[in-house]
């Protein structure tokens, strides 16, 4: 698994990067996929529009092409498998990234949850979750999920 993920930066990430980019940029790219893959991962169930909504999201996130989004979903999926806690991403995240940072991150993963128009419990469980790992504050999180619920047409 590493030497995959070493490949997938050194092939399409290892240039990309400034001198103001943290040498954590691919492992953070990384964490980031996995937890709104685990997302999907939470109801059973892993829809189209999810699935969409995850490769949009870290698209977006950090402006790769959509070979490079399908190549680092699919290591963010392998990941995600392995992991035993949200710790290893979310502390990763939390180095490297700023509050407004984390705060999107959060706003990705009520996209994710929002995606097939139906919020799981489980789904709301760990965003919260996950915003608390990553010290985003409740209004934050709030926020966050009404905006993604006004874009998306009040899901």
């Amino acid at each position: 698994m590493i030497d995959a993920i070493k490949q997938f930066f050194d092939k399409y990430l290892a240039g990309s990067a400034d001198a103001r980019t943290p040498a954590g940029e691919h492992a953070l790219q990384l964490a980031t996929a996995a937890l709104l893959i685990e997302l999907t991962r939470l109801d059973d169930t892993v829809h189209d529009e999810e699935r969409q909504a995850v490769s949009a999201a870290v698209q977006r996130k950090f402006g790769l092409s959509a070979a490079e989004t399908a190549e680092l979903v699919r290591l963010a999926e392998a990941e995600a498998r392995q992991a035993t806690s949200y710790y290893q991403f979310t502390s990763l995240i939390n180095k490297a990234f700023t509050l407004a940072q984390k705060i999107q991150v959060v706003e990705h993963l009520w996209e994710i949850a929002l995606a097939d128009a139906e919020l799981h419990r489980y789904e709301e469980h760990m965003i919260r979750r996950i915003a608390d790992l990553l010290y985003v504050p409740h209004p934050d999180f709030i926020a966050a999920k009404h905006r993604v619920q006004a874009r998306l047409g009040g899901a």
